[in-house]
């Protein structure tokens, strides 16, 4: 059986549904951290975090201990990983100059240009 009339209990938009307008209630990571802190009585996250892992290994816990490496690990890594360009003048006009004759040979202006 089709029914060609729509059901209205079924999509489309709804008074009062969805978030309402103005509001500001979102999660950050900043905010985190800072009620985290707060709650800790002001101590700074980074003496939370190193105080955490090192009860977990005082108290023998490994799987704990160990998402405690992974997380100082992969945070040291990601900052190593960061890579500082800094750039020559005379490096900039060399690139410039192999581009425009990589443009010219696919463009078909200059013959010789590889």
């Amino acid at each position: 059986m089709i029914m060609n009339q729509k059901n209205s209990n079924r999509g489309g938009a709804r008074p009062g549904a969805g978030r309402p307008r103005g509001t500001t209630h979102k999660v950050t990571v900043q905010g985190l951290i800072d009620q985290v802190q707060a709650k800790s009585g002001g101590q700074d996250y980074t003496e939370l975090l190193v105080e955490d892992f090192l009860r977990a290994r005082l108290e023998n816990d490994r799987g704990l201990t160990l998402k405690y490496h992974n997380l100082i690990s992969n945070k040291v890594l990601a900052d190593r990983l960061e890579i500082d360009v800094n750039e020559e003048e005379d490096t900039v006009t060399a690139k410039r100059a192999v581009f425009a004759a990589a443009l010219a040979a696919m463009a078909g202006l200059d013959k010789d240009a590889k």
